[in-house]
């Protein structure tokens, strides 16, 4: 399996950075981010995600699926 790499300029991505490249709404990523799920940085009131974290965070997502899949088995 090939991994995923975020094709992104900036080194730290916003909560609507994320949105976007995942095409979900805000309130599943701050969700995700307040239960410590995916790594990040709060500054004030505005959430800062590492591209790198969320790049590890989504390989680790879609290899829990893949082994969690009932083909794994």
């Amino acid at each position: 399996m090939e991994r995923i790499i975020v094709d992104l300029a900036k080194d730290w991505l916003s909560v609507a950075d994320v949105c976007e490249y995942m095409d979900v709404s805000p309130f599943v990523v701050t969700r995700v981010l307040r239960s410590g799920e995916l790594p990040a940085v709060k500054m004030g009131r505005e959430w800062r995600v590492s591209r790198v974290d969320f790049e590890d965070w989504l390989n680790a997502q879609r290899l829990a699926a893949r082994l969690d899949s009932p083909q794994a088995k």
